[in-house]
C-alpha cells in the first residue's frame, strides 16, 4: 500500500509526478483513499422508442449502421445513426471528429450513453460515451461508475475521471483483501454494523447501487473520525501522564478576601462551575491545558483573575497575555481597579515600554516582587524571566501561534499552568476535533443586569434615519461605533470605502458639535492607539474603524454599532463586533447596513444576527454555512484534513467516533490488548500529515 504511485500499471513516471503535484497522490494508499465525488448510473438500458425530450441522461445498446461529416469549416461535425430494435437515434460529435471517425466503426455493436438533446425536432447525444458490446455489459455496466475531481493538467495526460477510474480498478483488483487490514476492533464494527474496511474501499469506488455507495460511506467516515479521535485523545493522556504540574493546595486569604470583599458582583452558576474544573485540574499534579470558551461579557475575566489569584495563595506568579496593546492596557487597568486596596503588584509589559521603565520591572518581575504581570507577545521575549510563575493565561487563543505558546512552558522548571481564553465560541463538534486535546469549559450564562443587544436591519434607503437615531444617542451622552468591512483581496477598494464612508460621517456629524476617531490598520501604531484612546477616554463620540476593532475595546458608554456592507462579513465576525457594545447598564443597539441585493447567505446570516445573541447558536450557524475550515484557527491547523467525513453533516458520526475512542482507552490507554492489535500496528504504520503534537 505505501508502494509509490508511478509503480501501478498505468501510471509511469510522468503521470507519477503529476499526481503527486495536482491530487498529492503519492503512493498506492492515496489513490485508494481519493474517492469519488458523485456516481452515474449506467447499470439499466433504454430502448430507442421509449426515449423523449424530457429525459435527461440516457444509455442504449445499438449497431452504428451510418456515419458521415457534414457541415463547412466551423460548422463540420460527424452524425452518425444508431440503430436498436426499436428505432434508430442520432449522434454527433462537433470536436476531435477526425479521431471519433477513424475509432468507430459500422455494423458494430456499442453501449451508448450520453445527455439526451433536440435538434429540428429530432432527439439527438451530442459526444457520446462509446463502449464496444462485450458480453460483461451486454446487460449495462455491473456497477455504478464512479467520477472523480481531476484538473486541466491531467486530462492532457489522459487522466480524466475515467481514467483516474481505471487505475483505481487496476489497483483493486491487483490487491488482495488481507492487503487492506482492518483497522477498527471487531466489536466496535458489530456494534455500529460497519462493513468490513476492503469491501468498503472497494464498494465506495465501484458500489453496485445507492444502498453500497452509503454502507461503505458510512464505514470510511466512521474509520477517519474514529482514528482522529483516538489520535487526539492519546495526545491527551501522554501529556497528562507525562507532564508534571504545579500543585495548589491551598484556597488562600488573596482568594477568599477578593470573593468576600472585592468581588464586583456575585459570581454566576457557569462562572462558579469552571472555577471548580479550574480547581480540580490544579490539584492534580499535571499540567493544566484548559480552553475556557465563553461569550463576549460573560465574565471571563473575573475568572482570569480567581485562577491567578488561587496561583499567587500557592506562592506563584501568574500572567495574563492579550494579542494587542490596546487589549493588554485594557485588561491591565480593569485587574488593577478591581484589586485596589489588595497588598498585590499587577504590572504591565508592552512592545512601547522600554529603557528605565522597562529594566525596573523585569528586575521586579525576577526578584518575586510582581505578582501578576500583563502583557502582549513581549511577555515571550528571553529576559522575561519570572521568579516563580505557576499560571499562564491567554486571551483569544487563535491570535497566537503554537510555538508562541509553548515559550511560556519555558519560563519555569515544571510548566505553567495554562489557561486559554477565547470569546469566539466554537462549536461543539469543532472543539472535539480541533481542540480535543485540551479540556473546555464553557461559561453559558450571562452575569444579571446585562440588555441583550438589540439588532436591526436596514438598507441605504434608511441611512439618514440611522444617522439620526445615532445623533439621539449622542443626546443622552452615549457614543457609536460605524465599521467598514477590510477583505485582503479588495483592500484598495475597502480602503476608499472607509475614506469615503468617514467623509459621509462627517458631512451628518459636523464639527465642532461632534468629534469623530477613525481607526485602521494603514495608520502608524501611535496614531492608532491615540485615536482608540480619545474615544475610550469619552473625547471623540463616533469611531469609525475597520475590523481592527473586532477584538478587545471595552467602552460601556458606547451604546450604537452600525456594521457597514454587513453581507461582506462571516457571522462569527459579525457577532464580535456588536460585541463591542452592550458592556453598560444601557440598552444597546447593533444596525445592520446593506445594499438593497442580497444573496440568499447573506439574509441568511442577517437573519439569525436579528433573531439571536448566543453566540454558540450563532457559531453553529456559521460552521453550517461557511463549513469548518473557514473558523477561525481551524485553517492553520491543519487538521480539518478530512477526505471523506464532514463534521458538520456527519455530527451524530462523530460524537459516536469520540465516545468509542474515550470507552476504548480508558480501558487500554496504550492499546495493547489482542483485540486492539490491529489498530495499535495501524497507528504505528500511518505517517500523519500534520504533527499532531504541536496542536494545543
Amino acid at each position: 500500500m505505501s508502494n509509490p504511485i508511478e509503480y501501478l500499471k498505468g501510471v509511469g513516471p510522468q503521470k507519477g509526478e503529476l499526481l503527486r503535484k495536482e491530487l498529492a497522490i503519492h503512493t498506492f494508499a492515496d489513490l485508494l483513499s481519493y474517492f469519488p465525488f458523485r456516481y452515474v448510473d449506467r447499470t439499466k438500458i433504454d430502448k430507442i422508442r421509449d426515449i423523449h425530450g424530457g429525459m435527461d441522461f440516457v444509455q442504449v445498446r445499438g449497431r452504428i449502421v451510418h456515419k458521415e461529416v457534414i457541415g463547412e469549416n466551423r460548422a463540420k461535425r460527424l452524425v452518425a445513426t444508431l440503430r436498436d430494435e426499436t428505432g434508430e437515434l442520432e449522434l454527433v460529435w462537433f470536436q476531435g471528429h477526425q479521431w471519433v471517425q477513424k475509432s468507430i466503426r459500422e455494423n458494430v455493436n456499442y453501449l451508448v450513453y450520453g445527455r439526451i438533446s433536440s435538434f429540428n425536432g429530432a432527439l439527438q447525444i451530442s459526444h457520446p460515451e462509446m463502449d464496444l458490446l462485450t458480453e460483461e455489459i451486454a446487460g449495462g455496466k455491473q456497477f455504478l461508475e464512479p467520477v472523480y475531481s481531476t484538473t486541466e493538467k491531467l486530462k492532457a495526460r489522459g487522466l480524466t475521471a475515467k481514467g483516474i477510474g481505471k487505475l483505481t480498478k487496476n489497483l483493486l483488483e491487483q490487491l488482495a483483501p488481507t492487503e487492506i487490514q482492518e483497522n477498527i476492533p471487531a466489536d466496535v464494527t458489530a456494534q455500529f454494523k460497519l462493513m468490513p474496511r476492503h469491501l468498503a474501499y472497494f464498494k465506495i469506488h465501484f458500489p453496485a447501487n445507492d444502498d453500497d455507495v452509503r454502507a461503505a460511506q458510512r464505514r470510511l467516515k466512521f474509520e477517519e473520525l474514529f482514528i482522529a479521535q483516538i489520535r487526539i485523545l492519546r495526545l491527551k493522556l501522554r501529556r497528562q501522564q507525562q507532564s508534571q504540574g504545579f500543585i495548589f493546595k491551598n484556597v488562600g486569604d488573596h482568594f477568599n478576601n477578593f470573593y468576600n470583599t472585592f468581588l464586583p458582583f456575585p459570581l454566576t452558576g457557569a462562572q462558579k462551575r469552571v472555577l471548580k474544573e479550574i480547581r480540580q485540574d490544579t490539584q492534580a499534579g499535571k499540567q493544566m491545558n484548559r480552553l475556557l470558551q465563553g461569550d463576549v461579557g460573560s465574565g471571563k475575566t473575573i475568572v482570569a483573575l480567581l485562577t491567578m489569584l488561587l496561583a499567587i495563595d500557592n506562592g506563584f506568579q501568574a500572567c495574563l497575555m492579550a494579542p494587542t496593546e490596546i487589549l493588554s492596557q485594557q485588561h491591565y487597568k480593569g485587574i488593577s481597579e478591581l484589586l485596589e486596596g489588595m497588598p498585590l503588584k499587577v504590572a504591565l509589559l508592552t512592545g512601547s515600554i522600554k529603557g528605565k521603565a522597562r529594566k525596573k520591572i523585569l528586575a521586579e518581575l525576577a526578584a518575586g516582587e510582581i505578582h501578576i504581570l500583563i502583557g502582549t507577545h513581549a511577555l515571550l521575549e528571553p529576559e522575561v524571566v519570572f521568579q516563580h510563575i505557576g499560571m499562564a493565561i491567554i486571551d483569544e487563543q487563535h491570535r497566537f501561534g503554537v510555538a508562541q505558546r509553548a515559550r511560556l512552558w519555558q519560563k519555569n522548571n515544571t510548566p505553567p499552568h495554562i489557561l486559554v481564553m477565547t470569546a469566539t465560541p466554537i462549536p461543539r463538534t469543532l472543539a472535539m476535533t480541533v481542540y480535543g486535546d485540551l479540556d473546555v469549559s464553557v461559561i453559558d450564562e450571562m452575569p444579571p443586569g446585562r440588555k441583550p443587544i438589540t439588532t436591526v436591519h436596514r438598507n441605504e434607503v434608511q441611512r439618514a434615519q440611522v444617522m439620526d437615531f445615532i445623533k439621539d444617542e449622542i443626546r443622552k451622552g452615549r457614543q457609536a461605533y460605524v465599521v467598514y468591512p477590510l477583505i485582503e483581496d479588495s483592500e484598495k477598494m475597502d480602503y476608499e470605502n472607509l475614506m469615503r464612508g468617514y467623509e459621509e460621517v462627517k458631512a451628518f456629524f459636523p464639527e465642532p458639535k461632534y468629534y469623530i476617531s477613525m481607526v485602521h490598520g494603514k495608520q502608524p501604531a501611535d496614531v492608532r492607539e491615540t485615536n482608540m484612546h480619545r474615544f475610550i477616554t469619552g473625547d471623540t463620540q463616533i469611531m469609525v474603524a475597520t475590523t481592527v476593532i473586532e477584538v478587545g475595546v471595552n467602552v460601556p458608554n458606547a451604546s450604537v454599532m452600525v456594521i457597514e456592507s454587513t453581507e461582506r462579513f462571516g457571522l462569527s465576525q459579525l457577532h464580535q463586533l456588536r460585541g463591542r457594545v452592550g458592556r453598560g447598564a444601557e440598552q444597546s443597539y447593533c444596525i445592520l447596513m446593506t445594499g438593497n441585493k442580497l444573496g440568499n447567505d447573506s439574509k441568511e446570516r442577517i437573519k439569525v444576527m436579528v433573531q439571536t445573541n448566543d453566540g454558540f447558536i450563532i457559531s453553529e450557524k456559521d460552521m453550517e454555512l461557511r463549513g469548518p475550515g473557514d473558523i477561525e484557527g481551524t485553517r492553520q491547523s491543519g487538521i480539518l484534513d478530512l477526505r471523506i467525513a464532514d463534521i458538520v453533516e456527519d455530527k451524530v458520526i462523530l460524537a459516536a467516533a469520540r465516545e468509542t475512542a474515550e470507552r476504548i482507552l480508558e480501558k487500554d490507554p496504550a492499546l495493547e490488548l489482542p483485540q486492539h492489535r490491529n489498530l495499535h500496528e495501524f497507528l504505528t504504520r500511518q505517517r500523519s500529515k500534520s504533527n499532531w503534537s504541536k496542536i494545543s
